[in-house]
């Protein structure tokens, strides 16, 4: 009779629920396990650190709509998970973290990297639990995937003592009967009398907007919400991470009268976002007081605790109620209904472009961070993945650099967590392996996961990075923020000893150039990293999210 340790149990069940790809850090108790995933057919990815493989993870999971795998070993192994799986709370992803503990059967004895493993991953994820019985490894593995994808999607953690991973029982006593149950995939409608409310605003107001944020691609809910735009000729706006859903440059979007638009809004429909600071809590004077707003989301506590009055509250997935939303507005509401509302903000956009220096490239030394922004768009493709990460290049790339296609802008998400732009860009491209990945970082960012560089490099993830390097974490004109300076590291070189190609910039005419150069490294099947020195004095004026920024 064949026996199987409870990591092998673990592998076996982590391959039945689809697994391709492990990302994680070596280390006991977990060497058996991870061996036993590699044996499996399950792509190892080891990383330099285990926050980057909770990051990499959570942009694995955003480009492909799925749930991933993080792993840790026990004590400090999974405390530096936390950080990536938090973030990954925070932003709604669906990374399933498997950690190494110490021997449940010896707790309380002070025993190697004893602690409260479970207490400490419960407040970061949306659920966590600890395996005692190998009988039912496959039961909760699979419970784990589930509870990553039900509903609003989260971050889940699964425990693994020592003395459990490496005890032995007979395969036929293990209980396979759920592993790989189909995850459910639901898709709830919105309540009929709540359509038709909405429909019914739509056909009484005179200049509504979408604001659509992340619940519409976990939906997979693209298609319907561009053919809704077009069909009602509403304009849209997307949260940062929700850019692509339906291209920036459509003919409804009006990036650059987005203020506008949420100031003169009467109606205002958020579909699959949360009502966070990150648009204001939709409040005033950001967003009209006096407008009637409507939420899509498929979390009803999401619509019941709105910090702001929700007028028809839609519970239900993004996809199947927009489904309903374009079927019940197809004889009443059309294109034309809106045509001075959009005329409005195409003027207005029009007008932008035509005030002095509108449109004309920022020549100066040193490099503006929006010139840098302004020639990596120019020199992107349509549908690359863009990773932006930082403070100011974050900021100034928000404004500056569209995104085409769904889920393909990536940046820290609602927590702000700063490292993540190159463990994104390195998950980004194991999930889409054909699509150009750029991963633009502010030099402070940079320096929090640089050593994954070294991941790429070793695992021939060919992606660009591009470093904003203003000599600190953020802008400064009177130098007065402590701890702000960093100097103007050689990034570039230390590329080029981990095996990268590099180059260093210095005037606005080298960028696109270098930017070339470094392409054709990367299509060849390298790492390049271009150091772009930029003023230290360069401000984004955008909005503020807090009183204490940076």
């Amino acid at each position: 009779m064949a026996e199987l340790t409870g990591s092998e149990i673990l592998a076996k069940s982590l391959k039945n629920e689809g697994t391709d790809v492990l990302f994680f850090l070596m280390g006991g108790p977990m060497l058996l396990a991870e061996s036993s995933c590699i044996k499996e057919g399950i792509r190892p990815l080891d990383v330099r650190h285990e926050q980057s493989a909770a990051f990499m993870g959570q942009a694995y999971s955003r480009l492909l709509q799925k749930p991933s795998v993080c792993m840790a070993a026990s004590g400090p192994g999974v405390i530096n998970l936390t950080t990536g799986i938090a973030n990954a709370l925070i932003d709604c992803c669906p990374v399933v973290a498997v950690g190494g503990s110490s021997p449940i059967g010896q707790n309380g004895r002070q025993v190697f990297q004893e602690i409260d493993q479970l207490a400490i991953m419960k407040p970061c994820t949306k659920w966590a639990d600890r395996v005692y019985n190998l009988k039912r490894i496959p039961e909760q593995v699979n419970c784990a995937f589930q509870k990553a994808m039900s509903g609003k999607p989260g971050p889940v953690y699964l425990d693994f003592p020592g003395d459990v991973l490496y005890a032995k029982i007979a395969e036929e006593q293990v209980d396979w009967s759920l592993s790989g149950r189909p995850l459910l995939n639901a898709r709830p409608l919105g309540d009929p009398e709540k359509i038709n409310a909405l429909v019914d605003s739509i056909a009484q107001a005179r200049q509504p907007i979408i604001l659509s944020g992340s619940g519409v691609i976990w939906s997979k809910a693209s298609q319907e919400l561009q053919e809704f735009v077009e069909k009602t000729g509403i304009p849209f706006y997307t949260t940062p991470q929700g850019r692509g859903v339906v291209a920036d440059d459509h003919e409804y979007s009006y990036l650059t009268m987005r203020s506008a638009a949420f100031r003169d809004a009467d109606l205002i429909i958020v579909v699959g976002t949360r009502m966070n600071y990150i648009i204001g809590h939709a409040a005033p004077p950001r967003f009209n007081g006096s407008a009637k707003i409507a939420r899509i989301d498929i979390d009803a506590d999401e619509i019941a605790t709105a910090p702001r009055r929700v007028d028809i509250g839609i519970v239900g997935d993004c996809k199947a109620v927009l489904r309903q939303l374009i079927e019940a507005s197809a004889k009443r509401i059309n294109a034309d209904h809106f045509s001075a509302w959009r005329r409005t903000l195409s003027d207005g956009e029009a007008a932008k472009r035509q005030t002095p220096g509108a449109n004309k490239p920022m020549d100066e030394t040193p490099i503006h961070p929006l010139r840098l922004c302004d020639e990596i768009k120019n020199f992107m493709q349509r549908d690359a993945i863009l990773v932006v990460d930082g403070q100011e290049i974050l900021n100034f790339g928000r404004q500056s650099m569209p995104t085409f296609a769904p889920g393909h802008r990536l940046n820290s998400g609602p927590f702000g967590t700063m490292g993540v732009g190159l463990p994104f860009g390195i998950g980004a491209k194991i999930a889409k392996p054909d699509k150009q990945v750029i991963v633009v970082h502010g030099d402070g960012s940079f320096g929090l996961n640089a050593l994954e560089l070294d991941t790429a490099v070793r695992h021939n993830i060919a992606i660009l990075v591009v470093v904003s390097l203003n000599g600190g974490w953020t802008a400064d004109p009177q130098r007065n923020k402590p701890g702000r300076n960093l100097g103007y590291t050689r990034f570039d070189k230390m590329a080029e000893a981990l095996g990268c190609y590099g180059e260093y910039v210095e005037h606005p005419d080298e960028i696109r150039p270098a930017l070339n150069r470094a392409q054709r490294e990367v299509d060849r099947g390298s790492v390049a990293l271009v150091n772009v020195k930029t003023d230290d004095c360069a401000r984004a004026a955008t909005v503020t999210f807090a009183q204490y920024a940076t």
